[in-house]
């Protein structure tokens, strides 16, 4: 296991296919560790790391903890709500002010796109960007990555059918970019008025018929429905979207006899993807959450080596 030369992680955008295949190749090492009896490493032994989360999470935030726990880290977790970012501190402050408490690797999550380049060019931290607005989210789909190569072999040359909300997810986005890199076809497909109008230049086909991105494909990752981040008028209903863009028993035959089945989670059962496909044999849902916390042990692991390198 090498470092990663870069101090942080802030999405996968312009990263090459040997630094994606870094992380994939530590994580299986990590993955060995999560699936011990005893979940106790000490490669981060004396490191500090810090759980900034300006957005609610569950997956994502728990999954940090306890990869930096399993390998032997001091963690804390901001509470937003009750931390002086309440009082108006800036993003850059509580950084710098997180910074002098000796802590080696912030993990961000942020409702504004950009916030965790912004962070890390004022803190000499590592910065794990957990999510920024619709921008990114690196390391879900790293774990998706993950996981698919370890039910399929490789990434490359497979289809990767994505479907959904595009428009404001952030999972899509990393996955394109990441899976691309790695020599995967990434298919899209959802509602026109849940399509980002530039997707194809970042190297997915689009497909306004869930069938026709659905066929033949090795992976379907349906995604959740952010209503949130939604302005009124861009679905007509969600019985509708169910209609016209649900994942079914029906149209999965369309897709190889062995695809996978991957959901980023939360789920909306019976929206996005039928309740029985959920729990279904094809499903890799659960093993997406446990794959999660091995790419996140191998991140912290990468990013915290360069300072051990830089001294060896």
């Amino acid at each position: 296991m090498m470092a990663l030369k870069r101090k942080d992680l802030l999405g996968l955008r312009g990263m090459t296919k040997a630094e994606l295949e870094e992380i994939l190749s530590t994580a299986q090492d990590m993955k060995s560790i999560l699936l011990s009896n005893v979940k106790k490493a000490s490669y981060l032994q004396g490191k500090s790391v810090v759980m900034l989360f300006y957005e609610n999470s569950t997956r994502t935030r728990f999954s940090f903890e306890f990869a930096a726990k399993y390998l032997g880290a001091h963690t804390a977790s901001v509470a937003v709500s009750s931390s002086s970012v309440a009082k108006g501190e800036s993003l850059v402050d509580t950084g710098k002010t997180l910074q002098s408490m000796g802590i080696d690797v912030i993990v961000l999550r942020h409702p504004m796109s950009g916030a965790p380049h912004l962070l890390a060019k004022h803190v000499s931290a590592s910065v794990i960007n957990a999510g920024d607005g619709i921008n990114e989210h690196p390391t879900q789909a790293l774990l998706d990555m993950f996981t698919i190569k370890q039910k399929k072999g490789t990434l490359d040359g497979l289809k990767v059918a994505i479907i959904g909300d595009i428009l404001h997810s952030r999972v899509a986005r990393s996955n394109i970019w990441g899976l691309t890199a790695m020599g995967a076809e990434v298919r899209v497909a959802g509602p026109s008025t849940l399509m980002p109008p530039d997707i194809e230049k970042m190297g997915a086909r689009v497909f306004y018929k869930v069938e026709e991105a659905i066929k033949d494909a090795d992976v379907v990752m349906g995604l959740r429905i952010q209503r949130e981040r939604q302005q009124k008028g861009l679905l007509p209903s969600i019985r509708e979207y169910t209609r016209l863009f649900g994942i079914t028993q029906e149209r999965i035959r369309l897709a190889k006899a062995d695809a996978l089945i991957m959901h980023p989670g939360p789920v909306n059962r019976g929206v996005e993807i039928s309740s029985d496909l959920v729990d279904g044999e094809q499903s890799v849902i659960n093993e997406q959450v446990t794959n999660g916390v091995a790419i996140r042990m191998a991140l912290l692991y990468l990013l915290t080596r360069r300072d051990y390198n830089a001294v060896h």
